[in-house]
């Protein structure tokens, strides 16, 4: 039987209230499937405003049943077509019989032809009733479905989707004694049609080679002499052309070495040994001069040596000797934000009295780079084991199906228009590459060791591959420095199709995670539905990707994809237009007013409304629209495409994006972000962004375990309040997940409920019912670098709510702090918490220490200089040390409209 309509596989719990509320009558209902529990469903139904969620779960057996309400016996049935049959009927326990079957809104068709849900959402209803002619069992959909996100080679899943649909009639001919199957013989051929030119190709190199060391070439097989000119596609001569392959793989490996072996014995040949060439050795940073002011007047220059060590001021005139300031005297570095190009460096003297000096730079730019040389210079001379701070190349591009140019020095170096990096540092390696493609038209490997290669030449340094994820053209390659690869693990790839149906992967994302020793990393390289009309269904994709895409730690596999990681980068082609004339945007690009431009970008639009990217960061974009240039050229954009349908239009946009979210209370910095403008064989040019990352190592503990009488740290909670968006009046529980605790916690259910407003729930919970938490370590400085993952569920669905990420390190001290943040699930925020949470921590636990990063910090012009700090900053006893200035401060008031609805604010 077809799909029933109110059967809607995997919306959101979000989603299905919203359906349930435009429905508006009492006794609407919809199925979907269960977040919690799989292969179980979950059944929305609506009564007095408020939707109920019940569980319906399957046994041993198969049978379905509605989990225990309200004392009834529970009833199985074998369909859930008749479980829903049998609660349409009064006295079974619901809150109201099911009346009025919700169905599914139509799928979306683009100019392309493409469906916005995709073949899936177009099967059978599960658990329908065997039939002899239209029945597909339930668990041949699902198993296949499995397959098409998970197979790196399942592009053509779509024809075996089909032919689940239609086997009923090789069931009937193996009934009736012909076990041929014809229809899955055609349905393969189909699938496979394509491979015939690629063997073809394949086989007459093989042939050619063959020849060259075995002439003459022995006979082709007699399949192949009839059919490879006739591109039949029947499967006989498919497998018989393989076979042939295998035949000269096999062969050809021996032919080969017997003819070397005869060369060398015939001419007496002495082969030398092969010596390995060493490695260059990274190249020593040059040593650089800046010209700054001093003052209103002087002029003075800084050499820094990042290899010695110091940094020398030479004053300008006036016969002054020149000051070397070692690195180990400085104790800080200050940025001024309101004059970009100035900073203040505050260094130790032997008195014991610190000195500052403010120095003029003749830009920004020139700024950062002399910060990022302190910084490489603080961190090379740290004598540190582990590092405490990375930097990040993340670069995309849609290379728009040509080969790339024999150089992209341009890209992997940062330098073009927008924020880019100073000459000066520009050749500085990164710790890590991330480089996204799209419409990569090269072969997997090829495009790895070109990118090596390239940073080979670049930077002197063999980069060592951790990932490499494709889908189709799309393609991310994560590359490291040799001495970081033994610090990396838990690597997981994922990918994602949302082309034509969802089951073709001309659009679509890949995704790539692993630790970096203690800090978890994500990244995603998307390429979305194009066209300025596809807005929504850009969004659509995104959502897909966020609750499709498999990465992270498997028991996080219930939070949100952004908040599984420490840092995500998402990036890509992502392929949001601006909503303006052509001729509009061609003006204002040609008077460089990108900030008329960005208020009409779709992407800035989208994010102002909630509707994608929640909470993500993006650097400011100071270059011009990346996408539609004309090939050859940066000097024009071409915005006419003629198609079959008519003439297209592509307007100038900001297609290729770099976007990023972190846990709170973490350092992340980005210090370029922009576009090539010498890589011209596509129509999109590159984009680079460059990013400064603190990260955490294996702590280990000062004092072992079992040497002393073992003190608890331990995390307590005063009260915990939350707002949801929903129409459920569900009890809930909190569940607290952390790599600093053992196991799981939960808490009781919530004391306070209240659902006066309508399309919101709030829920209380007194520190009676919160748990008292104990991390796995006591000491300070570990606890500064830990989270704790929260999830609102429901008691009867067990489904999430809404989850959220909290930081240690502001709550440690020996009063409770105050905390506020958003709730969010499978991409939209569905809420809020607050409350009040307290870190105690041991006494004799509470050394810490000043990270790398946190030496560098921001002030104000009209401030005054920072108290004179000892040369060895020591924290308060009970004190961490407070956060680092270049982070922004958390809020500190409450954000949700929502709790002013509640408390009666206007």
């Amino acid at each position: 039987m077809a799909a029933a309509g109110w059967y809607h596989r995997d919306i959101s719990q979000v989603v299905a209230e919203e359906l349930l509320a435009k429905a508006g009558r009492d006794g609407s209902f919809l199925v979907r499937d269960s977040e919690s529990v799989k292969g179980a469903y979950a059944l929305c139904l609506l009564f007095q405003r408020h939707v109920y969620t019940y569980r319906i779960l399957p046994d041993d057996e198969g049978l379905l049943s509605v989990q225990t309400i309200q004392g009834i016996q529970a009833e199985c049935f074998r369909t859930l077509s008749d479980l829903i049959g049998a609660y349409q009927h009064p006295d079974n326990g619901l809150a109201t019989p099911l009346l009025h079957p919700v169905h599914r809104p139509g799928p979306a068709e683009d100019s392309d032809g493409e469906d916005a849900r995709g073949w899936g959402h177009t099967g059978p209803c599960p658990g329908a009733p065997p039939s002899s002619r239209t029945h597909t069992p339930q668990q041949l959909h699902q198993r296949l479905q499995e397959q098409v996100h998970s197979s790196p080679a399942s592009d053509f899943m779509g024809f075996m989707a089909e032919y689940l649909t239609h086997h009923v009639q090789d069931l009937e001919a193996l009934c009736h004694g012909n076990p041929e199957l014809r229809h899955l013989s055609t349905a393969l051929a189909t699938a496979c049609r394509a491979l015939h030119s690629e063997i073809d190709f394949t086989l007459a190199g093989l042939e050619a080679l063959a020849r060259v060391f075995d002439p003459p070439v022995s006979p082709c097989s007699p399949a192949r002499e009839q059919g490879f000119l006739s591109g039949d596609p029947d499967l006989e001569l498919l497998l018989n052309k393989i076979s042939s392959v295998n035949h000269l793989l096999s062969s050809l490996e021996k032919k080969v070495l017997k003819s070397l072996q005869e060369m060398v014995t015939r001419h007496d040949l002495a082969l030398p040994s092969v010596a390995t060439a060493p490695l260059p050795a990274a190249r020593p940073l040059a040593v650089q001069n800046f010209e700054v002011k001093l003052g209103k007047s002087q002029r003075a220059a800084l050499t820094v040596d990042v290899e010695l060590g110091t940094v020398t001021v030479t004053k300008r005139g006036g016969g002054s000797p020149e000051e070397v300031i070692p690195q180990d005297k400085i104790l800080q570095l200050i940025k001024y934000q309101s004059v970009q190009s100035k900073v203040r460096l505050v260094c130790a003297r032997e008195n014991q009295k610190s000195l500052s000096r403010d120095f003029i730079f003749p830009s920004a730019r020139k700024r950062e780079a002399f910060c990022q040389l302190l910084q490489l210079m603080k961190i090379q001379h740290s004598n540190l084991d582990e590092p405490e701070i990375i930097s990040v190349y993340v670069g995309t591009w849609n290379m728009g199906s040509a080969p790339p140019p024999r150089s992209l020095a341009s890209w992997l170096t940062s330098r073009g228009l927008g924020r880019t990096q100073d000459e000066t540092t520009a050749l500085i390696p990164h710790d890590i590459y991330v480089i996204g493609t799209q419409e990569n038209s090269l072969g997997d490997r090829e495009w790895v060791e070109f990118l090596r290669a390239s940073l080979k030449t670049l930077m002197a340094i063999d980069y060592r591959v951790v990932a490499l994820q494709c889908l189709w053209s799309i393609k991310m390659v994560v590359l490291v420095k040799p001495e970081h690869q033994r610090r990396i693990s838990h690597v997981h790839t994922s990918s994602v199709k949302t082309g034509i149906a969802n089951t073709l992967g001309n659009k679509g994302a890949v995704g790539v995670s692993f630790l970096f020793n203690g800090t978890s990393f994500g990244f995603v390289n998307c390429h979305l539905a194009s066209g300025s009309e596809k807005t929504h269904r850009r969004n659509q994709n995104y959502s897909d990707i966020l609750h499709s895409l498999a990465l992270g730690d498997k028991r996080l596999g219930g939070f949100d994809l952004t908040l599984r990681f420490t840092h995500l980068f998402w990036f890509g082609d992502l392929n949001y237009r601006l909503d303006m004339d052509v001729q509009d945007i061609l003006t204002h690009i040609v008077k460089k007013d990108f900030q008329a431009l960005l208020a009409v970008d779709q992407l800035n639009l989208e994010r102002e409304k909630n509707k994608v990217f929640l909470r993500f960061s993006e650097g400011d974009i100071s270059f011009p629209p990346t996408y539609r240039y004309e090939r050859g050229t940066r000097d024009t954009y071409v915005w006419q495409k003629s198609k079959p349908t008519g003439m297209r239009i592509n307007v100038p946009s900001w297609c290729d994006r770099v976007l990023w979210k972190s846990h709170p209370e973490t350092h992340v910095v980005c210090n370029s972000y922009g576009c090539t403008d010498d890589i011209v064989t596509s129509d999109h040019s590159p984009v680079f962004a460059t990013f400064e990352v603190g990260v955490t190592s294996q702590f280990v503990p000062k004092e072992a375990p079992g040497s002393g009488p073992e003190a608890l740290a331990c995390i307590e909670w005063e009260s915990i309040e939350v707002i949801l968006k929903t129409t459920s009046r569900s009890k809930c529980y909190i569940e607290f997940h952390s790599y600093c605790l053992e196991e799981v916690q939960r808490s009781g259910e919530n004391t306070f409920q209240n659902w006066d407003i309508p399309g919101f729930l709030k829920l209380g919970w007194s520190s009676k019912h919160l748990p008292v938490l104990n991390p796995i370590l006591p000491d300070l400085e570990y606890l500064g670098d830990q989270h704790l993952l929260l999830s609102i569920k429901g008691v009867e669905s067990c489904e999430s709510y809404g989850e959220c990420c909290l930081a240690l390190r502001s709550a440690i001290g020996p009063s409770a702090q105050q905390f506020e943040t958003f709730l969010f699930h499978r991409g939209e925020e569905t809420g809020s918490v607050r409350g009040r949470m307290r870190v105690r921590v041991p006494r004799g636990r509470c050394g810490t220490r000043e990270r790398l990063y946190e030496w560098i910090s921001f002030e104000e012009e009209d401030a005054e200089p920072a108290a004179e700090p000892p040369p060895c900053p020591k924290p308060a006893p009970q004190r961490l040390r407070s956060r680092p200035r270049s982070l922004p401060e958390p809020a500190t008031g409450y954000t949700n409209p929502a709790y002013f609805i509640f408390e009666g604010v206007p």
